[in-house]
């Protein structure tokens, strides 16, 4: 599965929450991966109008409260489609069998569902949600040292 979407959460986080603007550099290695990379998915997030940035002026700022960006926005900013698409089904069932003559339609509606759930899911989460789930694990990690 393509990691564009967990890549984007990650960049959005650490623009929302470092108290000084971050350059592609900076983000490629909490990350793990290149510059390049990070460039690629900020430029997906400014053209959906998620982030704002400048040429020659270093880092990058939110425009949507992390509160009202939701993962579903996020999403589909990334794999730049409106509709969410999971899962194929293999192209050539065989007619002459049963099963191959009913499979496609069976697992159409069925994958159609969990596509759906997929993106109510997304829908009812927050970038705001994430950050509060990673200050909690923070906060969890120094209560345990102590």
């Amino acid at each position: 599965m393509d990691t564009k979407f967990s890549v984007a959460v990650h960049v959005l986080i650490l623009i929302s929450e470092s108290p000084n603007p971050l350059n592609s550099d900076q983000m490629a290695g909490s990350v793990g991966t290149n510059a390049s990379y990070i460039r690629k998915i900020l430029a997906l997030l400014k053209k959906a109008e998620i982030v704002d940035g400048h040429r020659g002026i270093s880092g990058y700022s939110l425009t949507v409260a992390p509160e009202q960006l939701t993962l579903l926005q996020i999403y589909q900013a990334v794999m730049e489609k409106s509709d969410i698409h999971l899962l194929d089904i293999h192209q050539n069932p065989s007619d002459q069998c049963i099963v191959g003559r009913h499979i496609r339609p069976a697992l159409t509606e069925m994958f159609a569902d969990i596509e759906e759930a997929f993106a109510r899911s997304l829908e009812g989460k927050t970038l705001a949600d994430c950050i509060a789930d990673i200050r909690s694990r923070i906060d969890t990690m120094h209560s345990e040292k102590i």
